[in-house]
């Protein structure tokens, strides 16, 4: 594709229009290849106009910068090259991908969901209803990234706009007709979503979350809220929000020019559950909308998974699903990996491993937990810990949550990073112990969780929360291998 041509794509201050053709786009100067566009921005970390001269070497045939003085002297030094000055590099990389790429996002139905908790498994359970009425889909999340049947490592919850677009792109070689994405609040506010079109928009819900970035929940709301807003795009044209949230209902006025589908359990909702019965392996509920009931059934655990299941349905409806397709595809809906995941095992006890990480999804996992073994007469048993280098504030909340509902907590360290294990442990202990529950501390997660699994007994539950789906250990030195299902497992074969 000509230079020129990309360059009228653009936002730019100013232009150097060079007569060259560029094949490709990379934000990276490492994964340059001859003809590629190179976007040098400022990010969180680095600055990637350092790097245009390496760019240039590999053989950059055009660079987009924020910076004056590197547009300056890439005129200068390197004339034969394209070159496009902006003033929001994240908008720039959006814009010039969507170019040369011919415009992926355009030739894609794009479903968002943004929330603190229940957004990977809403995510997946709409994609399983759309694949299960014939619909290749892209999909991209926090666990794993699906091209049509392709399964792909997801690096980031929601990547960089070039790189959503490069999925996308291959979505369209395989026959994608749909996309479904995780939108998170730091994407959002960075605008790494920056010009994609949503066609249906999804709100979970809002607890306190990433204040180590956002600061406010006001601001962490605000970020999320642009999904509603459009982000370089028109607002979506379906908003489905959870009108149970305080924070749903200030999305909704927000949300005014799409239209509206309200879903919960409260009767205010046109979307809702009613009749809902819950057991270990299924749930079941009559799913009431304006347009007719249906009765769903599915092997998801616990009333969050109603929440998750109703909004995944009213997406469906939006895209075009019947109410009978939608109760169809339920009752075939796998558990999603690290959410609610049992451990199997022949030793009457019921070890789950879970990715909650915040007193509120900790404080929803311990309440499922307590109704399951209510018949039973068993025990809840919590083991967690808190990430290092995020929000501080939420580790008392977290140690209260756990505390609280549970009848023995097992406080360990997390993804610590750069941070003293025994410090965040020490700062979350607080909050556990103005619980007054019994707490034992064990900074090596692997012998934390050989605790908490012989601390049990028949007919008891072992809750391993915080890490879920992962399957490394993000430590001071270095990242190392550890799967918390594996961990359980060996636990339980030794027991055995």
């Amino acid at each position: 594709m000509n230079w020129e041509t990309v360059c009228k794509s653009l936002d730019a201050t100013e232009r150097w229009c060079a007569p060259v053709e560029v094949a490709g786009v990379e934000y990276d100067s490492r994964r340059v290849g001859r003809g590629d566009v190179f976007v040098a921005m400022r990010g969180e970390t680095t600055n990637g106009n350092q790097y245009i001269d390496a760019a240039v070497a590999r053989g950059a045939a055009a660079v987009v910068t924020d910076s004056f003085e590197a547009f300056e002297r890439l005129r200068r030094l390197h004339g034969w090259v394209g070159a496009a000055l902006v003033e929001r590099g994240r908008r720039a990389l959006a814009e010039v991908s969507s170019a040369v790429m011919d415009h992926p996002e355009r030739r894609l139905a794009l479903s968002a969901v943004t929330g603190t908790n229940g957004k990977t498994t809403t995510a997946f359970l709409l994609e399983a209803m759309l694949r299960s009425v014939g619909r290749a889909c892209v999909l991209i999340g926090t666990i794993e990234t699906h091209v049509g049947d392709e399964v792909r490592v997801s690096p980031h919850t929601t990547p960089e706009s070039r790189d959503v677009l490069t999925l996308f792109a291959d979505g369209l070689k395989v026959g994608a007709t749909e996309a479904v994405m995780e939108m998170s609040s730091h994407a959002l506010d960075q605008e790494r979503v920056w010009g994609l079109p949503v066609d249906v928009a999804m709100f979970t819900n809002l607890t306190q979350d990433h204040l180590d970035y956002h600061g406010t929940m006001e601001k962490y709301f605000a970020a999320k809220a642009r999904l509603f807003e459009g982000v370089g795009a028109p607002p979506p044209r379906v908003a489905v929000v959870n009108g149970d949230d305080a924070y749903g209902e200030l999305l909704s006025a927000i949300a005014r020019g799409s239209l509206l589908m309200r879903y919960g359990l409260a009767p205010r909702g046109e979307y809702r559950a009613e009749d809902v019965t819950l057991r270990a392996g299924e749930t079941r509920f009559v799913f009431k909308t304006p347009n007719g009931d249906v009765s769903i059934r599915s092997q998801l655990t616990g009333r969050v998974n109603v929440y998750n299941l109703i909004a995944a349905s009213c997406a469906a409806l939006a895209r075009g699903l019947s109410l009978e397709q939608i109760a169809e595809a339920a009752e075939k809906l796998r558990p999603v990996t690290g959410r609610f995941e049992t451990v199997a095992n022949e030793l009457g006890i019921t070890v789950v491993v879970d990715y909650a990480h915040t007193d509120d999804a900790l404080r929803n996992l311990i309440s499922l937990a307590r109704e399951l073994v209510k018949e039973r007469g068993g025990r809840v048993i919590t083991l967690f810990g808190c990430g290092g280098d995020r929000d501080k504030t939420k580790r008392p909340r977290m140690g209260r949550a756990a505390g609280e509902g549970s009848d023995l907590v097992v406080l360990t360290s997390d993804n610590p990073r750069s941070e003293e294990p025994m410090v965040i442990i020490e700062e979350a202990l607080v909050g556990v112990k103005e619980s007054g529950t019994t707490c034992i501390v064990e900074e090596d997660r692997a012998g934390a969780i050989e605790i908490a699994i012989r601390a049990a007994r028949v007919g008891d539950i072992v809750l391993l929360a915080g890490k879920g789906h992962e399957k490394v250990q993000i430590l001071k030195d270095g990242t190392v291998p550890f799967d918390d299902v594996i961990v359980a497992a060996e636990v339980l074969k030794e027991m055995a």
